[in-house]
């Protein structure tokens, strides 16, 4: 059978990659000192593609998977070029800092991308330096701090770098523009970003030393005298003005540019701007830039002479010749344009638009084709293209949701602190992997939508963000597709928890996933989440709704909870008494004697807790066998309550008579009471109850000391071999109660009504082995 999309293993590579940056000191590392510093072994060398791809999956994981530690010194393992070899990164955010790129400055790096690293400062700048002579290109994007040293003081090269953020901020407000730094001597340099220059900076002066540019993204930078821009007329290919002002002045160097093959001249908002777009000027683009495969004109309020009237935009299929351009200027166009940016404009709704790819919101394509292009370094165009999609999943259908899952995914990674993205990017995911696009998801994608919600859970305590991360996980099997993050998920959930005053619907929502988490696991599991505090939170919880004097859905989702993470499950059994459970039992059956759902899920549970022999003593007292003996009258829930509480009675019995030490109630009278309880119960009730195994039950068979619990668990076996035989007769068969049922027939304390019952149930274990085939409806 031929795998999804996207669900191929990964590489060899990208295993021992990962591998290794998690368990450095036992792979390529050793520890010395003192201060336990990371020392690279002495007989390893490592070629330039390993080199890279560690370092940019080092930081890839610092920012994506929260078990990661970030290693001190990391950058320190490729200081030395005769054993690794560095030739392209790509660093991002705070992370960063001056020391990690003095660290690597003997290396000859080609290619540095340097990505919202807000800590770094002009010390980097020196440190820059030190590649002149092999750059080829350089990205300084929205890393403004670089150029700002301290006021008043010399730049010192042991200055404090773990200073906290407080520090930071009061130091950069009294910062200097560095005026000693010139990229004079890089002459290789060929692509250069410095969008996000802070408007201190001279941007002519500084670029003045590098004739050779290919490429050059001056995104939101001050140009006072655009003019010096013609310098690059003969060498430069792309160019990228975005949130810069246009003028007249601008647009006539523009237009000087001959060997631009890639212009974008878009903008943020269009409100923002005083320049209009005229078909003057979109014509002289196209007449005077004839090399251009890529225009972005994105976010420009467009005159309306610029299109074609709408009688004659409608004619025919939709076309990209451009002789048939819906868009007068790009009529005059000698071939289709790679790519067009029409995002935020009204130029996007036209039929016939020149280009194979374009950014707009008109369809699907469009909005897709803008979140692509604008993740990376416009978080702003990005949310808003995400909210356009989150409309498509959510009212229309998504028709390329591979793709839009991997890009909301991307957006999500790139932008973990950004509120309005999270705020998106998590409701989008919600619909793209509900019920109705589930089958065409691949398991590694959706455990990618996993890994960018918990990271969303994680990062952001934004009431939005939490619920709509909380309802994309309901969207998941559970606890199977997120068993792979099973410590961290439920720790995410505890922790949305601990509020004295919660949201109430993330309250809802989490404790329903806290309950599907612990249903179906296994035991060590449980344990694992017990020890984390899960008992004492779901207590915590129920104590808030018993002051309320409110029974909803989140307090009989806490006790549900508490049902299935204390069923086999000793340990988590204890910490309920030891915190208090018993009272609010007893509290809520007081508060709320008439709900019925509540009352099943807490008689569950102390079914759970008398199953341990070592915790039964601590129900033997007459205020609890009291409320036992009253609920075996009752009908809440069909028989499940009287079953319930008859199954906590026979295990107590099954202790035997001098464990009892009361007066009052007898035992003897009890025992009355579970006998008449069972013999007005239907056998053949359907049941609200799940065995994963018939231990607890089995023990209580070949037994002569509570003939009522012997008949209680035979009762039991034979109702839910009645009714369900293909589930449990073979669980029944395997665990060997066959046998033991035949126990009970041989002894003589055995009432007749229980071995008559012991040999039905025999009977249909022999009968479900002759003929497995299950014709129930």
């Amino acid at each position: 059978m031929a795998s999804k999309v996207g669900d191929d293993p990964d590489s060899l590579m990208s295993l021992c990659t990962v591998f290794c940056l998690k368990n450095l000191r036992r792979t390529m590392c050793y520890s010395e000192g003192e201060r336990n510093q990371l020392q690279l072994r002495p007989d390893v060398f490592l070629p330039g593609e390993i080199c890279d791809r560690l370092v940019n999956v080092y930081m890839d994981l610092v920012h994506t998977d929260s078990d990661f530690e970030p290693q001190d010194g990391f950058f320190q393992l490729f200081s030395d070029p005769r054993s690794t070899r560095l030739t392209r990164l790509q660093l991002r955010e705070d992370q960063v800092r001056d020391r990690d790129l003095e660290a690597i400055g003997k290396q000859d790096l080609m290619e540095l991308h340097l990505t919202y690293c807000s800590s770094l400062t002009a010390r980097s700048l020196r440190t820059l330096c030190s590649f002149r002579h092999s750059l080829l290109s350089l990205s300084l994007f929205g890393c403004s701090g670089v150029f700002f040293r301290k006021s008043g003081a010399p730049l010192a090269a042991a200055e404090d770098e773990d200073e906290d953020e407080e520090d930071l901020e009061e130091r950069l407000q009294r910062h200097t523009v560095d005026l000693d730094f010139s990229f004079q001597g890089f002459n290789r340099l060929r692509l250069l970003n410095l969008g996000g220059l802070p408007a201190e900076v001279d941007v002519e002066t500084l670029l003045r030393p590098l004739p050779g540019l290919t490429s050059l993204d001056l995104s939101a930078v001050h140009l006072p005298r655009p003019a010096f821009l013609t310098q690059w007329r003969e060498r430069l290919a792309s160019l990228v003005l975005y949130n810069v002002e246009l003028t007249e002045e601008l647009i006539h160097t523009l237009l000087q540019m001959s060997r631009l093959r890639h212009l974008d001249i878009s903008r943020e908002n269009q409100r923002t701007s005083k320049f209009k777009m005229t078909r003057k000027t979109l014509s002289s683009i196209v007449q005077s830039l004839v090399n251009l495969v890529s225009l972005d004109i994105s976010g420009h309020i467009m005159l309306d002479n610029c299109t074609v009237p709408a009688f004659e935009d409608a004619v025919g299929r939709p076309s990209i010749e451009p002789c048939k351009s819906s868009i007068y200027p790009f009529q005059e166009l000698k071939r289709p344009l790679q790519f067009l940016g029409l995002y935020n404009t009204t130029l996007c709704n036209v039929t016939h638009i020149p280009a194979y790819k374009v950014t707009g919101s008109k369809n699907e394509d469009q909005i897709l084709n803008a979140i692509e292009m604008y993740t990376e370094q416009r978080p702003e165009l990005a949310h808003r293209a995400i909210n356009q999609l989150f409309d498509i999943a959510r009212i229309q259908h998504c028709s390329q949701l591979l793709r839009a899952l991997q890009l909301v995914i991307t957006a999500l990674k790139t932008h973990k602190y950004d509120k309005s993205i999270q705020v998106t990017g998590s409701a989008a995911l919600f619909y793209l992997t509900n019920t109705e696009y589930r089958s065409d998801q691949s398991v590694r994608l959706r455990r990618q939508v996993i890994q960018v919600v918990l990271n969303g859970m994680e990062h952001y305590q934004e009431v939005t963000v939490q619920r709509n991360c909380c309802l994309t996980l309901c969207n998941f099997s559970i606890p199977e597709e997120l068993e792979f993050q099973y410590h961290r998920v439920n720790l995410l959930l505890l922790k949305i928890l601990e509020p004295a005053r919660q949201d109430e619907s993330i309250q809802r929502i989490a404790v329903h996933l806290c309950n599907a988490l612990v249903c179906q696991v296994d035991n060590d599991h449980k344990e694992a989440v017990g020890k984390m505090g899960f008992v004492k939170t779901m207590l915590n919880l129920i104590q808030k709704k018993l002051l309320d004097r409110m029974c909803d859905q989140v307090m009989e989702f806490s006790w549900s909870a508490l049902w299935n993470i204390t069923d086999e499950t000793p340990d988590n059994c204890q910490m309920f008494l030891e915190c208090n459970g018993m009272n609010l039992f007893l509290d809520c059956l007081k508060e709320f004697p008439d709900k019925q759902e509540l009352h099943r899920n807490m008689l569950g549970l102390l079914g759970n807790v008398a199953e341990v022999k070592a915790l039964r003593p601590q129900l033997l007292t007459r205020q609890f066998i009291t409320v036992f003996s009253e609920l075996l009258d009752s009908k809440a829930d069909g028989i499940e309550v009287s079953y319930n509480a008859c199954g906590v009675l026979s295990h107590i019995m099954f202790d035997g008579s001098e464990v009892w030490t009361m007066e009052e109630p007898k035992r003897s009278h009890v025992m009355d009471k579970m006998w008449a309880a069972i013999q007005s119960w239907d056998v053949n009730s359907r049941r609200n109850i799940n065995y994963r195994s018939f231990e607890p039950i089995l023990r209580l068979l070949p037994q002569s000391c509570a003939p009522v619990s012997q008949h209680w668990a035979t009762w039991a076996l034979y109702n839910l071999v009645s009714v369900y035989p293909s589930k449990y007769c073979p669980l029944l068969i395997k665990e060997g109660g066959v046998i033991l049922l035949q126990k009970v027939l041989e002894l003589e304390s055995s009432h007749q009504e229980t071995k008559d019952m012991a040999r039905e149930v025999m009977e249909h274990c022999e009968n479900f082995k002759e003929d497995p085939m299950d014709t129930s409806s």
